[in-house]
């Protein structure tokens, strides 16, 4: 049936968001650093894995967001994958008041990328690919180096389902 363009839906966006919110996910903080020096960072739950062979992670960002040029344009990034004790850092990057770095302990790439402290894993990325879908862009980031959070205490990772914030053991 080639050629077959998708039939409307019969749904409205409300309903729709309910439904996603029916999988659960974990969250990630992406970051990068403006050509400013400025440092920049995003709450975002649209992470996966891609490939790996070679190493692909892909996740998205809303078209009309304010971090959007900065993203586009920069050739890396770093995916944070957040722990269950960072819900006020997933809070404030999510939000677009002030400096969200303010106060937030992080270390460097070598390319001056924020790594945050804390995060279960990170993986460092080259700007693969970008697609415009929608409205968002699918960024597919080839990963030129990642890492574990080597605390044992660190291991409970952050889940959003249904609108809430959830560990693996347990409801919050």
């Amino acid at each position: 049936m080639q050629g077959r363009s998708a039939a409307p839906p019969d749904f409205d966006a409300a309903m729709f968001r309910s439904v996603l919110g029916q999988f659960a996910t974990g969250v990630t903080i992406i970051t990068t650093r403006a050509a400013n020096g400025d440092l920049i960072g995003i709450t975002a739950s649209s992470f996966n894995s891609v490939s790996l062979t070679p190493p692909l992670v892909l996740w998205s960002l809303a078209t009309q967001s304010g971090s959007m040029p900065v993203f586009q344009a920069n050739s890396h990034y770093v995916i944070n994958v957040l722990a269950a004790s960072q819900v006020e850092l997933c809070l404030r990057f999510a939000s677009s008041k002030g400096n969200r770095f303010e106060g937030v302990p992080y270390h460097s790439t070598d390319s001056g990328i924020p790594i945050i402290d804390g995060a279960l894993a990170w993986f460092e990325c080259h700007n693969r690919s970008r697609y415009a879908e929608g409205d968002h862009v699918i960024f597919v980031g080839e990963v030129e180096r990642c890492s574990l959070n080597e605390n044992p205490e660190q291991t409970e990772p952050l889940v959003f389902h249904g609108g809430r914030f959830h560990t693996v053991n347990g409801l919050d």
